[in-house]
């Protein structure tokens, strides 16, 4: 029995075993690849690869990347389903550690962002919280953190570093970019911002406070090098045009086959780094959203746009110009409508 079968038990792959054993608490299972690198299947969606002992990290990594924590955003989900195959069919060998999770498995079932709530809302502890006990993502995002502790246990020494991928519903006028999670002190390196290039990711905002989705998780309390990357439209299993993920794509086979980096090439030489100058919150019953249901992440507001109100206060864009991102104003009172962003810098490879 090669090890694909042994680990996916005769499905045709990863996602496929994934997907049929969406509601199933599977044992840890381990197999070897005919080159000694050994695999692991800790749960359901969940490998953990590590190369021979005697084959060089020529980058000194460790590398966690994760799709799927929303089960309708497939595409990154194909993508890594497609690099284990590559693996398992000996195309590359494996250059360093690494640990792929497929966040949602009952979600991406359903073909829905998630099952009874959003899973990316659940980390950094707060998957503990009363309003969660009993819900099967917060035991799933409570397992996860568990995995991603005892993978950075086991490498420590070495760079690590998280991709948590994903794709959006909405539009955004810069299709693929980059959040950096909010750690005090910490400042992007310039290894990182030329990855995100590699994967045709031209844009980074930077996060202003820590907050509970994956990679805050992972940047605050492993000290990896963590970003959420968003990398084009929500698309159902099947029809996603992978054409548009190749950058993402090709950027982690290398990291995972441990080659050097390319030479950054136009257009795929400059990023743009935004940060946040503004958070709207829903203040309550008088508060007023003044952006449309249905504009794109990214759209700009001019100098004097009043961007909120309230019987008490508003808020509007100051003497620079203003995008806004994640505009959402269905949300309850206390909670994120949006994010104000302004362009901070750019950050040009080489």
């Amino acid at each position: 029995m090669n090890a694909s079968n042994h680990l996916f038990d005769f499905h045709p792959d990863w996602l496929a075993h994934t997907l049929a054993s969406a509601s199933s608490d599977l044992p840890e299972t381990k197999r070897q690849l005919p080159d000694g690198t050994q695999v692991s299947r800790k749960a359901n969606g969940v490998l953990w690869l590590t190369p021979p002992a005697g084959r060089e990290n020529v980058n000194n990594e460790a590398l966690i990347v994760s799709a799927g924590v929303h089960g309708n955003e497939t595409a990154p989900i194909e993508v890594l389903n497609g690099l284990v195959s590559e693996l398992f069919a000996g195309e590359w060998q494996l250059g360093c550690p690494v640990l792929l999770i497929l966040g949602n498995p009952p979600a991406m079932v359903a073909g829905q962002r998630f099952v009874d709530v959003n899973m990316n809302r659940l980390f950094n502890g707060a998957h503990g919280q009363a309003k969660y006990k009993g819900l099967p993502e917060a035991r799933r995002a409570q397992f996860l953190e568990e995995m991603c502790r005892q993978f950075a246990m086991a490498h420590h020494g070495l760079a690590l570093s998280h991709y948590d991928l994903h794709t959006a519903i909405r539009p955004s006028k810069r299709e693929r970019f980059a959040l950096y999670p909010f750690v005090s002190g910490r400042s992007v390196p310039a290894g990182q911002c030329e990855f995100l290039l590699e994967a045709e990711v031209e844009t980074l905002l930077l996060q202003h406070q820590e907050s509970t989705v994956f990679s805050s998780f992972t940047s605050s309390l492993l000290k990896a090098e963590s970003f959420t990357v968003e990398l084009g439209k929500v698309e159902a299993f099947g029809r996603n045009d992978l054409r548009r993920f190749r950058g993402i794509e090709r950027a982690l086979r290398r990291r995972f086959s441990g080659t050097p980096a390319p030479q950054a090439r136009p257009p795929f030489d400059r990023l743009t780094v935004f940060e946040v100058v503004h958070e709207v919150l829903n203040t309550g019953p008088s508060f007023r959203f003044h952006v449309p249901d249905e504009v794109a992440n990214f759209t700009q507001y001019q100098p004097g746009t009043v961007i909120w109100e309230d019987d008490k206060t508003s808020y509007r864009v100051g003497t620079a110009p203003e995008a806004v991102v994640f505009p959402n104003p269905h949300v309850p009172v206390g909670q994120r409508v949006g994010l104000m962003i302004r362009a901070k810098n750019e950050f040009r490879a080489g």
